[in-house]
């Protein structure tokens, strides 16, 4: 009987700059912390999380042409900043805004300074 080779499987766990940064905050001594790295993370998730809401409200990814000869379009309008306090942190959000104001975000309510 022919002995079967198990086939080891050697891939490694893919190193994205997340955990490239948890490796170095965890084994340096670098001034940046492990708080710093999760505060950086959120504050990018969070604002990547923001852009994308408003482009699921609108309908269209930015940079897309649209029929403008509707009454009722809606376009992207700048952006503001806001300041979230944390336990990891201050996050500084850029908040982005539509031309008729109907993107009210999900995640973080008007006036909400501290989480």
């Amino acid at each position: 009987m022919k002995s079967l080779k198990t086939n080891q499987n050697t891939e490694t766990f893919p190193m994205n700059q997340f955990n490239k940064d948890i490796i170095a905050a965890l084994s340096s001594d670098k001034d940046i912390t492990l708080n710093e790295v999760l505060r950086r993370q959120i504050e990018v998730a969070a604002n990547q999380f923001l852009q994308n809401e408003l482009t699921a409200v609108l309908g269209y990814e930015p940079h897309t042409r649209i029929d403008r000869s509707k009454d009722d379009v809606n376009y992207r309008n700048g952006t503001y900043t806001r300041t979230i306090d944390t336990k990891y942190g201050e996050i500084n959000l850029t908040i982005p805004r539509d031309r008729l104001n109907k993107f009210q975000n999900a995640l973080f309510p008007p006036y909400m300074r501290r989480n």
